[in-house]
């Protein structure tokens, strides 16, 4: 049996390092919000769904540390107020880890309010991490589900970037699709890009997919149109990070030429991510903030310097595909067609959410 990627038990928190695979599998044990905070800017886990969930562990995590010491009601509700905006600020472009520390802090807050002793709210944030991950399985389960329905012939899938066990509480989102495939005898075969500059598809996704025996080829990020020119390719499925109330959608970079190339050649651009990716403050694209790493993510390559010194470098982590070129978005509930608006505004109103997935 497989260790989980993310475990957890009152006072640590166990993850796997994703920087350091396929060459060699490790775990860190963590044992405070200010770790868990590093390890989600460091990449040691990504994705996100798993950084909403790992947030959610963080925020566990601080509620015994600060259960155990005396403290009033205020103190302590500040403490994990602090610990939140630690957790949210490792990286700004997914919501769904402000989502997670947002949930958090509302049942420590009724806790509190309820006169609940501080040791009685660290069991109950304990609780809530592990239903907001129980919940993301599910959630994936049933996405894989959903977005394998929309194919009725073994298809022949590209992805990008890494949207598996890794990125998610586990089975994934748009690798949840391909599993859902691979299941039925629906999936020929996945090509998976690269997706530079941090590799996550050569990494992580190819290493997952080896791990269950599914057919894959890995390429680089700029052949993806060559195979699309050679229908080799019949479908483009991806995650996301953040999707605006007009259907916009931030991933990894790359997902947006890839999205511009699928309209070219004909081909569905589809974006697997559950409700908790959706973010109903945001009226489109134009207002996600795109996170820019350091540098040397650029000028390095597995150690070594692949750049000048000196070398004049842009590095966002992520690109927003409009609207415009997603011919649906498949969520735990249902598979969101254009006009993506208005259907989106059903499912975030949770109001005849199953005539607008339709």
């Amino acid at each position: 049996m497989r260790e989980p990627h993310i475990s957890y038990q009152p006072g640590v928190l166990r993850l796997l390092d994703q920087t350091q695979l396929p060459a060699a599998t490790v775990f860190v044990e963590l044992r405070s919000w200010a770790e868990v905070a590093a390890a989600i800017r460091r990449l040691l886990v990504r994705g996100a769904p798993a950084i909403g969930i790992t947030a959610a562990y963080g925020l566990a995590l601080e509620g015994h540390t600060l259960a155990a010491r005396t403290l009033d009601d205020a103190t302590f509700i500040q403490g994990l107020r602090r610990a939140g905006e630690g957790l949210t600020s490792a990286r700004p472009t997914a919501v769904n880890l402000g989502w997670a520390v947002t949930r958090m802090l509302d049942v420590a807050q009724t806790q509190v309010a309820s006169g609940g002793a501080h040791g009685a709210v660290a069991d109950a944030l304990d609780a809530q991490a592990r239903a907001i991950h129980e919940e993301d399985v599910a959630a994936c389960h049933r996405i894989g589900d959903h977005g394998a329905a929309l194919f009725d012939k073994a298809v022949c899938i590209l992805t990008h970037c890494n949207t598996g066990d890794l990125a998610t509480g586990g089975y994934g989102t748009a690798l949840g699709v391909v599993r859902s495939l691979w299941r039925d005898g629906r999936l020929a075969h996945v090509y998976v890009d690269e997706t530079r500059p941090v590799l996550q598809g050569a990494r992580l996704t190819a290493w997952e997919l080896q791990r269950d025996a599914i057919p894959y080829t890995l390429i680089a990020d700029g052949m993806a149109a060559h195979f699309m020119q050679r229908r080799g390719i019949d479908a483009v499925v991806v995650g996301a990070d953040r999707i605006a109330r007009n259907g916009d959608t931030a991933n990894k970079i790359g997902t947006y030429g890839l999205a511009v190339l699928a309209r070219a050649h004909g081909l569905p651009f589809i974006v697997a991510a559950p409700r908790s990716t959706f973010d109903p403050a945001l009226e489109s694209g134009a207002g996600i903030v795109i996170e820019e790493r350091d540098a040397a993510e650029m000028t390095t390559f597995a150690g070594a310097r692949s750049a000048p010194v000196g070398a004049t470098v842009a590095n966002p982590a992520f690109d927003v595909t409009p609207a415009e070129f997603i011919t649906s978005i498949v969520t735990e509930s249902g598979s969101l067609k254009p006009p993506l608006t208005s259907a989106i505004a059903a499912m975030l109103d949770g109001a005849s959410y199953a005539k607008a997935a339709r």
